[in-house]
């Protein structure tokens, strides 16, 4: 018979030994964890708190990084009264202002604008070239004789704002040529041979009508002696001594309201009476 091995402990058959327990691989072993902190520079060092687990750690667990701030964008100021870019060229500075036309059309007319902003030589070139248009296209109607001017001088605002502003620059295309002042277009010319004839024209028809005026009518007064250079329906009666030959009447009488002249008697023109509706008698000498 057998001999038992040696017992361990208390009874024959003792507890045995701890043994080490050694994971198995399978499809219920721990798996590592996505959370898990990866190794870094920022791993605990020796002496201080470890960081929590996981890669949201808090901003206090990275060191602070000296270096320059990172650049903020510079926004460039427009100068002061530039406001947008001509329309026609885009430079600047540009003034907003609207120029105008007009055409009569007889029957019809038009209102013509043409709104900025303009630069300076934009604006004039336009101000110049509606203008002269106008000179010649807006005179042709009724309501454009009077309109015409008007659209003129309301030009005078926008021409003035351009005048003020700097020297044009910075535009996609070259800005538009001036070209010559309104007063030197032929349009211009056109107009102003009517005014300068309106001007000499008025006064020397004054001064010729002054020349050829009429000698007012004499004012008759009873006594005197007069002949008569026309005819009866157009008196023509000169003031003549009463003794020459060449007298043919007199003034007998001035009329009143109720009274008459006698037989015979001629009647003078009112114009004579001085006031222009008193008669006179007239008798004859022979």
């Amino acid at each position: 018979m057998a001999t038992p091995p040696p017992g361990y402990g208390a009874g024959p058959y003792g507890p045995y030994p701890p043994q080490q327990q050694v994971p198995q691989p399978g499809p219920y072993a721990a798996q590592p964890g996505p959370y898990a902190a990866p190794p870094g520079p920022y791993a605990a060092q020796p002496g201080s708190h470890p960081p929590p687990p996981g890669p949201y750690a808090p901003a206090s667990a990275y060191p602070a990084q000296p270096g320059p701030s990172a650049p903020q964008p510079a926004y460039a100021v427009p100068p002061q009264g530039a406001g947008d870019g001509c329309r026609v060229c885009g430079c600047r500075p540009a003034a907003p202002a609207t120029v105008r036309g007009h055409q009569g059309l007889l029957v019809v007319m038009r209102f013509l604008s043409l709104p900025g902003p303009f630069c300076r030589d934009c604006g004039t070139a336009t101000y110049r070239r509606m203008s002269s248009d106008t000179l010649w296209q807006g005179w042709w109607g009724p309501l454009s004789v009077f309109i015409t001017p008007f659209t003129l001088l309301l030009n005078l605002g926008p021409r003035a704002a351009f005048r003020r502003l700097a020297e044009p620059a910075g535009g996609f295309r070259p800005p538009l040529d001036p070209g010559k002042p309104l007063w030197r277009r032929p349009p211009a010319l056109l107009l102003l041979v009517p005014a300068l004839l309106v001007a000499v024209g008025v006064p020397a028809l004054v001064v010729v009508g002054l020349l050829i005026r009429e000698e007012a009518p004499p004012v008759l007064a009873v006594g005197q002696c007069v002949r008569n250079t026309g005819d009866w329906k157009d008196q023509d009666l000169v003031v003549t001594d009463c003794g020459s030959a060449r007298a043919q009447f007199r003034v007998s009488k001035r009329l009143t309201t109720g009274a008459a002249c006698a037989a015979g008697d001629f009647l003078s023109d009112p114009k004579y009476g001085g006031d222009g509706w008193t008669l006179n008698c007239l008798t004859p000498l022979r």
